[in-house]
């Protein structure tokens, strides 16, 4: 009987270890008051569907690498504002700075990841990591008795 539970699949997603799917120190930085975004962790028998929340930014803001099974996102995003008055001297000015990065160790038993795919479509980042073919889930087959 098979579990289905998505426990042990996202596990051999993330790590061999479901416990260090929770354990971000040292792993995810923010700087000033910026909360990390959310994620969303989806499995497919063929694939892993990651979503991160993060609206506002543009594409160009991400910089997404894997290295050594490790795949990180980041982004930064700078905003700045002046207004001045008829004599141009400067009146008023804001900007704003916003940075995150989030880590995730892959099982690279289980993930192709030289196939990942990322899109970033209204405020959503959306990453597609196929999974190995000897890592897609099979069809129960009858087995005869001889």
């Amino acid at each position: 009987m098979r579990n289905s539970s998505l426990l042990p699949s996202v596990s051999r997603f993330l790590d061999d270890d479901w416990n260090n799917l929770f354990d971000w120190r040292n792993r995810n930085f923010s700087s000033g008051t910026t909360t990390l975004p959310s994620v969303n962790v989806k499995e497919t028998g063929d694939e892993f569907v990651v979503e991160m929340a993060a609206p506002g930014m543009k594409k160009d803001n991400f910089d997404i690498q894997i290295d050594n099974n490790t795949l990180t996102i980041r982004s930064e995003m700078r905003n700045e504002n002046e207004e001045q008055d008829e004599n141009g001297k400067y009146t008023r000015r804001e900007f704003s700075y916003q940075s995150f990065q989030r880590s995730f160790n892959l099982n690279n038993q289980v993930v192709d990841d030289a196939r990942i795919q990322a899109t970033y479509e209204d405020g959503i980042l959306r990453l597609v990591i196929p999974k190995r073919e000897e890592a897609k889930e099979k069809p129960a087959r009858q087995i005869e008795v001889a």
